[in-house]
């Protein structure tokens, strides 16, 4: 049962008596009582007394307050306003920013204007007019089950009909770290380019590029965070590279030989050694990407399916490192996974890789062993007979 009343203001004659009769002033209309077992007290948004009343009746026959629908608007311009909030990174929102103007675009088109305009067939039609690939796609659809997510925790909507969308198929894309051959052809052709270069910002950026390709190699860092790094994060060899959740910092410890590298490498700036810091990342990240592509066709090394050569820094980094006897749980930490399980993923063949060589160097060791010479060893002269033996 819901009780209206007058809300008065603070220059409303009424103002000493809160729950006076709705006819002596035209202050704002509230609710206040039960409705469905929950308590209520709300505006009614209007001072039409006649309006107020039948309004409430209605949530009363229904047992529920049926509000003004959310709009598709108004739901994005919020949950972009929370992602500002949160400081997720530039690249993170423009992919929601994205997604948003695609949304939008497909329902003017269709004339969807509302959150609850868009069920389950209508998010399957749109995600039929994606032109992504099977990769970009899943990942686009795990924003969109987020988009909707936040709009049912604030009942926006009634159910997240996106979770009810399955994943596109994607093939895993094949690790390729570099060998060691490949990683001599691709410094071999950054000192040629140095020398080679005419314009002395072309020789510069030559010894960038090759400071940039030992960072990634030995840190495994993203070529857009390597791409940003700046002094601050490098304290004689321990590179920062994030902080966990449990605000504990990750180092790693980069060999001397790339450390003296960053060091005699001209900067961009005081305190950036790729980057000025100014506009935009994407777009300088895009110019590295370019540079490293022309330098693995210089050095004739396969640039792998993908086309991602950044990331065969990284696979290198890592398989190495499991080659070696780290562990997954180490190898992800330092990768940023967000769980151990992405590392198995993408690298457990390699651990499998990393158990052959192991086999191999115990092999090796054994062939070195006097103990093991059949001289000092022997046999053992006892034949046993089949069957029972009392």
């Amino acid at each position: 049962m819901l009780t209206l009343y007058r809300r008065h203001k603070e220059t409303c004659p009424r103002k000493a008596d809160p729950r006076s009769e709705h006819n002596k002033c035209k202050c704002a209309i509230w609710a206040d009582g039960i409705l469905g077992g929950k308590d209520v007290r709300r505006s009614m948004k209007t001072r039409d007394w006649t309006k107020a009343c039948k309004t409430a009746r209605e949530w009363e026959a229904e047992e529920r307050i049926e509000d003004a629908p959310v709009t598709l608007d108004y739901a994005w311009k919020s949950l972009l306003a929370d992602l500002e909030t949160r400081e997720l990174s530039g690249s993170t929102v423009r992919k929601y920013k994205l997604l948003k103007r695609q949304m939008e675009a497909y329902g003017t088109e269709h004339g969807l204007t509302r959150m609850a305009d868009f069920d389950l067939d209508t998010l399957d039609r749109f995600r039929r007019s994606w032109k992504d690939g099977p990769r970009t796609a899943l990942k686009k659809l795990e924003r969109l089950r987020a988009f909707f997510r936040y709009a049912l925790d604030r009942d926006w909507i009634e159910k997240n009909p996106a979770t009810r969308l399955s994943n596109p198929r994607v093939e895993m894309r094949p690790t390729m770290p570099l060998s060691d051959d490949e990683m001599k052809s691709i410094l071999t052709a950054c000192d040629n380019l140095a020398i080679t270069a005419t314009w002395p910002s072309q020789r510069l950026n030559a010894y960038r590029l090759k400071a940039l390709v030992l960072l990634m190699r030995y840190s495994g860092m993203r070529v857009s965070d390597a791409v940003a790094l700046t002094t601050d994060k490098l304290r004689d060899r321990k590179l920062f590279l994030y902080t966990q959740k449990t605000g504990q910092p990750v180092y790693t410890i980069l060999p001397d030989s790339v450390v003296s590298i960053l060091e005699a490498t001209p900067r961009v700036t005081d305190t950036r050694y790729f980057w000025t810091g100014a506009g935009n990342v994407e777009s300088i990240v895009r110019s590295w990407q370019a540079r490293l592509k022309k330098i693995f066709d210089t050095a004739k090394v396969e640039k792998g399916p993908t086309n991602a050569i950044s990331h065969r820094f990284r696979d290198t980094f890592a398989v190495k490192l499991l080659e070696r006897g780290t562990s997954l749980e180490t190898v992800g930490i330092l990768l940023g996974h967000k769980s151990v399980r992405i590392t198995e993923i993408h690298y457990n063949p390699w651990v499998k890789s990393r158990q052959q060589l192991l086999e191999a160097e115990m092999r090796e060791s054994w062939k070195h062993d006097p103990t093991l010479s059949p001289k000092i060893i022997g046999t053992n002269p006892v034949q046993i007979q089949k069957g029972p033996v009392n």
